[in-house]
């Protein structure tokens, strides 16, 4: 399986962003997406993700589900947690396992080992509105885990995570790529797993 884009343009709000970008990720590679501020890297991810139609070129994942598009076997992180703040650490998890679907664990207490995962099982009852910034990030990245997807999209994933939320999150990349995932990540900083540089130039 492969994560594909040939010549792709990216025109928003009428200005070019970015054009002529190839790039591709196989079975268990990372790619780390930098450039300065503007340059594209946030608006390449949402062109993966479905969100954002290219001007020109192509994006695809060869060798994926047929009937599946490839937004369906994306996750996408972005700059906000999607959380519901009334809704329980657990409740939320809850949610975002109904909304995305696809392949999830039904074992007794898988729920608990994803919370587990990202030091989270303590607050499982918890309202998610009385979490930290790094709780909240926590949080969303569990449902990297709750549900399997290939490809992983991820803009600043580290972003409010302390020193052992990046080594916890790092530890979480390497097991996905360790099982044949995808990455492609957004940053500025280092991810603390082992990636390909992708450098988008442009205006700061």
């Amino acid at each position: 399986m492969r994560l594909l884009g040939r010549g792709v343009r990216c025109v928003r709000g009428g200005r070019e962003v970015f054009s002529g970008l190839d790039f591709e990720a196989s079975t268990g590679q990372a790619l780390a997406v930098t450039g300065r501020n503007g340059s594209g890297k946030t608006s390449l991810l949402r062109l993966i993700a479905g969100l954002l139609t290219p001007a020109e070129g192509s994006i695809e994942l060869e060798g994926g589900e047929a009937e599946l598009t490839l937004a369906e076997q994306a996750h996408y992180l972005g700059h906000r947690d999607a959380l519901k703040p009334a809704l329980s650490v657990e409740e939320n998890l809850i949610f975002w396992r109904d909304f995305l679907g696809g392949e999830m664990s039904d074992a007794p207490g898988s729920l608990n080992e994803d919370l587990a995962a990202v030091g989270l099982d303590h607050a499982a009852q918890l309202p998610a509105a009385y979490l930290s910034a790094g709780q909240r990030r926590r949080l969303s990245l569990a449902r990297l885990i709750a549900v399997r997807r290939p490809v992983w999209l991820l803009d600043e994933p580290t972003a409010a995570l302390d020193a052992g939320g990046q080594s916890m999150f790092a530890g979480l990349m390497r097991d996905h790529l360790a099982r044949g995932g995808r990455i492609v990540a957004a940053t500025h900083g280092p991810l603390g797993i082992e990636a390909k540089e992708l450098r988008i130039g442009g205006a700061a």
